[in-house]
């Protein structure tokens, strides 16, 4: 059945799949997920305005609702155009889907720290830019994107955003590793991934779709937290997310990656209660996942809440680890 396509446009073959992930949920997933209403979001850019002054000035003319999980996140009305008003242009908010709003959110960096920060894929911008605002001026944010055309997207949009602390870079993972061993109090990974969550929103994601396509992000995934694992410090914390359903690329994602690095563990997600947890059963290894808690990671279903779909785990690498960050003389 790879390859085909179903009557609601979907391949067959990740049809099949969702009903065995799914089981009696399957037909409330498909019908939201095929039929239902897209959610617009919008986040408030706290480092030019703050939440409740913006919701007061702009909340009628956007037509703003309240994001559960992101204290600056609002829902509006896409009649409305955001995207075309000089508020826009002026950096006071970035357009964003709700739902991925929740990976940065998961990422905590605590106030008032000077913590480095890395969003190690971070174009078109939208999680740098909300991890700029948590960071407020403090500390340094490294951007960074593979791609040269979509890391001058990032910049432009991190400089709308007013983000002084922020470096773009243009590196691969593998050579940002070997430069910068164990320098990061924090990464962020929102890996390239196979985007089955955004089929509502990206037809060309779903034009693309092929269970080859997926055992190929999952291994480019294993290759970038490889990476992530070696630039993070001692102690530090790392977010991973994708916007996929794929337990490939997700739970099971997971459990590889703290196979390969027992120095690191799984952490609560902090947007936790807003979402499903995570689904030891969905891995190769369902004994082994539930041993290493994969159900702290979340689960974003679109039948479920107003937004896409996302997968989100949050881990900390031992502090006993070996300090690999570079002595400058």
């Amino acid at each position: 059945m790879t390859g085909g396509f179903s009557p609601e446009g979907l391949p067959e073959a990740f049809l099949a799949r969702m009903e065995q992930m799914l089981g009696e949920e399957y037909p409330d997933f498909l019908s939201h997920f095929s039929l239902g209403e897209r959610h617009y979001g919008l986040r408030a850019n706290s480092l030019k305005i703050g939440p409740a002054d913006f919701a007061a000035a702009l909340g009628e003319r956007f037509h703003l609702s309240p994001i559960p999980w992101c204290g600056a996140g609002f829902t509006y009305d896409p009649e409305t155009r955001p995207g075309r008003s000089v508020f826009h242009e002026a950096g006071l908010y970035y357009i964003q889907e709700p739902s991925a709003m929740s990976a940065a959110e998961a990422l905590l960096i605590p106030e008032g720290t000077g913590f480095r920060v890395l969003d190690l894929c971070a174009a078109p911008g939208g999680k740098s830019t909300q991890l700029a605002a948590k960071m407020a001026g403090r500390g340094l944010l490294v951007s960074n994107e593979i791609v040269p055309g979509r890391a001058k997207i990032l910049s432009q949009n991190l400089e709308r955003m007013g983000a002084a602390n922020a470096v773009v870079l243009n590196e691969s993972p593998e050579r940002l590793a070997a430069f910068f061993p164990g320098s990061f109090d924090r990464v962020l990974v929102d890996a390239p991934c196979s985007g089955e969550g955004m089929y509502r929103k990206n037809e060309i994601a779903l034009t693309e779709w092929s269970e080859a396509n997926v055992r190929r992000c999952a291994a480019r995934q294993d290759g970038i937290l490889d990476c992530a694992a070696h630039l993070l410090a001692p102690g530090g914390e790392m977010v991973y997310s994708t916007c996929t359903f794929s337990p490939d690329e997700d739970e099971d994602c997971i459990r590889r990656f703290l196979t390969r690095h027992p120095d690191f563990t799984l952490l609560d997600t902090p947007v936790r209660p807003f979402f499903s947890p995570g689904r030891p059963d969905f891995t190769e290894d369902p004994e082994e996942a539930d041993k290493m808690g994969i159900e702290k990671a979340v689960r974003v279903w679109p039948h479920k809440v107003n937004g896409e779909g996302h997968f989100i785990a949050r881990l900390q690498k031992s502090p006993a680890a070996p300090d690999l960050s570079p002595v400058f003389p």
